[in-house]
């Protein structure tokens, strides 16, 4: 999807038609969950007029925030990141194509929102140690996928045998660095950094024209979510920190006066953020355009609009999701985590837990270039259903655990093991995609919502935030692997099934992804 202006500089009249198309694909991701919400405050938890006003105002935030974030993709991230990874690999130059790769990848990952969130809550590690920890693990296995697509290397072999690494580290690390480790790993993969690292990955593939490019094309994302959790674990062994506690910063969201003028406050703070966050790319991208593509300046023009679409739309969503989701996320977790409707903890979690991928703008990114790479022989309607699916279960398990204190291993590792299992079992891209469905289910409304949603719940029942709350993120990382490639075992299935219908029939055209 391309943007072009008149010759006054103003949108057209199918500009207009672009923009209230992705405003209503958001309003369709946003209302199911707040709705949810509304039903549960108005029925079992009620909450003051205050902070109702100010989670209403946060889902217009996020309606229009997203709209402006997916225009602002479509228009500069995936051409441009596409771009990139085309030249790069064109280069066939690896002094060129792995530094540049660290980099990108360090670069984008210190300033992702996700991770922001996730530094400031987490406890026991000072900020600025986790978010340097967790840059140079993204830019170093950024430089893995970049030569694991250039020498066409399997992802299921890489993938078993870092996991290999991760949970030996595991088995020895603190305890109490174990959850925050896996939930580095799926905040890393947020909305910026998403779209870029898919599109290189699409750019590297375009190159080669073997059978396997299409599914090498996918992979960035799952491989960049090993590193963050590879590095915080190597972290625990090293590093012994006393930062502020997730307790104390929680217990600030409970002053209705704060959240109501917050917005105000949050405004210059996620501008502040989100320029940090873009503009190491928005740098790059002029370099690279000037000095490599010189494009025309309508083509300039165009990607520059984008930028600005993806900066207003991300301070939006991430403002409304800050102010407005988490403050009403931990009170409902508080509530729901207590004697009166404990019962209810767990199903209302899957519920919100279904819904809540929806709103994530990287999964509908995902999506969508899943179903055009695949040529619509996996819809993206199909990879909603299962992920979805997927995030349902990963809420639920992260409840129980809220409840019981069981150990984060007793489910991350029967759960990577079925997944790497699996991987034997299935078309590489069904593997491909799963491992990066993992890291995009993981996104802002998980950080920024869930994951406060727990925190409150696992304060309400007694247990160890550090140990208990934090995992959550880790969990619906964990479980879209499992759930995609059951899906690619059905597809299995069905393609044997019209294999032999053409042997009978000899009039169906099948598509066999395992070849793709």
């Amino acid at each position: 999807m391309l943007i072009y202006v008149d010759k006054a500089g103003t949108f057209g009249v199918q500009e207009k038609k672009l923009f209230l198309e992705k405003i209503s694909e958001s309003v369709a991701s946003v209302l199911p969950v707040t709705l949810i919400i509304i039903l549960i405050c108005f029925t079992l938890i009620p909450v003051s007029t205050d902070i109702m006003l100010s989670f209403l105002l946060g889902a217009l935030l996020l309606i229009v925030g997203i709209g402006l974030f997916t225009l602002g993709v479509d228009n500069a991230m995936l051409p441009v990141g596409t771009a990139i990874g085309t030249w790069m690999t064109k280069s066939k130059n690896l002094w060129l194509i792995l530094p540049l790769s660290f980099f990108l990848g360090a670069a984008i990952t210190i300033a992702e929102p996700d991770l922001q969130v996730l530094a400031d809550i987490t406890p026991h590690i000072h900020k600025t140690v986790l978010l340097v920890t967790v840059a140079v693990g993204v830019g170093f296995f950024l430089m893995v996928s970049m030569l694991r697509t250039y020498l066409g290397i399997k992802l299921k072999w890489l993938l078993a045998g870092f996991y290999v690494v991760v949970f030996i580290l595991a088995a020895f690390a603190d305890k109490n660095f174990l959850s925050v480790a896996f939930d580095s790993g799926g905040v890393t993969t947020g909305p910026i950094t998403v779209p870029f690292i898919m599109a290189l990955g699409v750019g590297a593939a375009m190159l080669r024209s073997d059978k396997n490019a299409a599914a090498d094309s996918f992979g960035l994302i799952g491989l960049c979510s090993v590193g963050p959790i590879i590095a915080v674990l190597a972290l625990s062994f090293i590093f012994k920190g006393d930062a502020t506690t997730a307790e104390n910063i929680v217990a600030s969201y409970s002053d209705t006066i704060e959240i109501s003028v917050s917005y105000l406050k949050a405004f210059p703070v996620y501008m502040l953020e989100v320029a940090l966050a873009l503009s190491p790319i928005f740098i790059f991208f002029l370099i690279f355009q000037l000095a490599v593509q010189r494009p025309k300046p309508a083509q300039f023009f165009r990607v520059l609009t984008g930028v600005i679409f993806t900066f207003v739309g991300l301070v939006l969503f991430l403002t409304g999701v800050n102010v407005g989701f988490s403050p009403l996320g931990t009170i409902l977790g508080e509530e729901l985590a207590g004697e009166r409707l404990k019962f209810l903890l767990i199903p209302l979690a899957m519920v919100m837990g279904w819904v809540t991928v929806t709103a994530e703008p990287a999964v509908q990114v995902l999506n969508r270039q899943v179903e055009e790479i695949t040529g619509g022989e996996i819809s993206a309607k199909a990879m909603g259903v299962s992920l979805s699916v997927g995030l349902a279960c990963a809420m639920g398990i992260a409840m129980l655990r809220v409840l019981t204190g069981l150990s984060i291993f007793w489910f991350l590792v029967p759960g990577y093991a079925i997944s790497l299992i699996l991987m034997l079992y299935v078309p590489d891209i069904f593997a491909s995609i799963a491992f990066d469905s993992g890291g995009v289910a993981s996104g802002p409304m998980t950080a920024i919502f869930m994951l406060p949603f727990a925190i409150g719940a696992a304060k309400a029942a007694g247990g160890n935030v550090a140990t208990d709350a934090f995992g959550l993120v880790a969990m619906v990382a964990m479980m879209p692997l499992i759930t995609i490639q059951i899906m690619g075992v059905i597809y299995k299935i069905k393609l044997k099934v019209a294999k032999e219908q053409v042997v009978v029939y000899g009039d169906t055209e099948v598509i066999d992804l395992w070849e793709v």
